[in-house]
């Protein structure tokens, strides 16, 4: 199936607005048998979805290592692959040094089977990593080396965002963005056009509440983040629903799905709100199943959101949800 494509910044590559983010292949979502993760990734590449975002530390390397076997599996499927480094340490500035670096892409580059990576990103390091000149000297010799044809930065707030943007070979941005967390649409979407950077939106279901699925007794497993980060206990609370207070969360959605078109989901339609955005090269739902990998890709092509339905959106954010968010990140 062929799927609508954009440039994903200054890497020159194309990429299908709907990519795959593959935290869910890894950990932190519940567990997810091997075969079911590759099913997932054979159906969304199936689907047309052409770009996979994963992370060394996603599993330990298992995503990474799973989408190395997709990609030996689909070696014509014109995929390209985005890693993360950064995490398998602690988050101190002195944990980012070149050797560090070289280390991290060198796990990356094996779990993945490949010799020159798509892209790599920074996994929301410090700030003073990301304010850093040497950061970038570093980054820049590593791709002249040919460990990787590109390198971005995924941060958490809007100020690293625009930092990282005006770094002349930063080729892409990865921030939330998402129905629920819209401050990005300010001024890191239109700095980032106007500088050419690709920008990769995650966490654009809010981990599921934008589904319209769950409501206030909704329990999730032991070992998913939605258990035991929903105040921030294991990393930045902001992805975990987004940084919206859970409660707060399932009202607004249940307003949210009352705008859903007949024959969409409630999931398409934030997907959707996304897509429209000027200025974003791809959203990366992640998938817990086949289906819903299906589901997310078909996103795609849904008719843009009416002025009608973006006002209401609008509205629900500024009645609900931006005294939650808009002023952390």
């Amino acid at each position: 199936m062929v799927m609508e494509t954009r440039v994903l910044g200054r890497t020159g590559k194309d990429v299908s607005v709907v990519g795959l983010g593959c935290w869910q292949l890894g950990a932190d979502w519940g567990e997810v048998a091997e075969d079911d993760a590759m099913a997932i990734l054979r159906t969304a590449v199936d689907e047309g979805v052409t770009f996979l975002d994963t992370a060394d530390v996603y599993g330990d390397g298992r995503s990474e290592r799973l989408v190395g076997r997709l990609l030996r599996e689909r070696p014509d499927a014109g995929l390209v692959v985005a890693t993360k480094m950064g995490r398998r340490m602690a988050q101190e500035p002195g944990n980012y040094v070149i050797d560090n670096f070289r280390a991290w892409n060198d796990r990356s580059r094996e779990n993945l089977g490949v010799e020159t990576l798509d892209l790599v990103q920074l996994h929301c390091p410090p700030s003073s990593v990301i304010e850093a000149d040497r950061t970038y000297d570093w980054l820049d010799g590593m791709v002249a080396e040919g460990r990787m044809a590109a390198y971005g930065v995924s941060v958490e707030t809007v100020d690293q965002a625009l930092a990282a943007i005006a770094r002349p070979n930063v080729a892409s941005i990865q921030i939330i963005l998402n129905v629920f967390r819209r401050k990005p649409l300010e001024r890191v979407l239109p700095a980032a056009a106007e500088a050419g950077v690709g920008i990769i939106a995650r966490v654009p279901l809010a981990s599921g509440l934008l589904s319209g699925k769950y409501d206030e007794h909704t329990q999730f497993a032991a070992d998913d983040h939605r258990t035991y980060n929903r105040g921030g206990e294991a990393f930045d609370v902001g992805e975990t629903f987004a940084g919206v207070p859970f409660e707060v969360g399932v009202a607004a959605a249940r307003e949210v799905a009352g705008l859903t078109p007949h024959g969409a989901t409630t999931a398409q339609l934030a997907l959707r709100w996304i897509i429209d955005q000027p200025g974003v090269s791809t959203v990366i739902p992640g998938a817990s199943r086949p289906e819903q990998a299906r589901a997310n890709a078909a996103a795609a092509a849904l008719e843009p959101l009416t002025e009608a339905q973006l006002a209401a959106l609008e509205d629900i954010y500024d009645r609900s949800i931006r005294e939650h968010v808009h002023d952390r990140w």
